[in-house]
């Protein structure tokens, strides 16, 4: 019983497939598990019933592909985003300029806000990127001599 998944969003090919441990039914219900909106879509899509694809959402290989899925999903999305960033900037630049005072404080603040959580963001990976170099030098094991 071979169904097409007209209701569910299109995945990249890489989330498509076939692996080592799982089947190809199982694959199939991993992709539609992460294009379509219910367990019921994604197991009529994958041609499969609803109770085996709650049992397979049980098994340990099955739930550790999914989530690479799904994450997989997720980094797509992530890096639409960031392609996207430089033309939300341009938009709240050209909002400072040619606004009512209202929207221009609303650029303002959104602009403040978000270069102040990136220069969070880019401490915190310095601080984590020096706690691992350390790490690495101790042969990976914990140092308790420094506390």
């Amino acid at each position: 019983m071979t169904t097409k998944p007209a209701t569910c969003r299109h995945l990249p090919p890489s989330v498509r497939g076939h692996g080592e441990k799982l089947t190809r039914k199982q694959e199939a219900a991993i992709a539609a598990l992460v294009s379509c909106s219910t367990i019921g879509e994604a197991a009529r899509t994958a041609g499969v019933g609803e109770r085996t694809l709650w049992r397979w959402l049980q098994l340990p290989d099955f739930q550790t592909r999914y989530r690479a899925a799904r994450r997989q999903v997720v980094e797509t999305a992530i890096g639409r985003l960031q392609q996207a960033t430089g033309a939300a900037v341009d938009t709240l630049q050209k909002l400072l300029k040619r606004s009512p005072p209202s929207v221009r404080l609303g650029a303002a603040k959104a602009i403040l806000d978000q270069s102040v959580r990136a220069i969070e963001l880019l401490d915190l990976a310095a601080r984590v990127e020096v706690l691992e170099r350390q790490h690495a030098r101790n042969g990976g094991t914990r140092d308790d001599t420094a506390a």
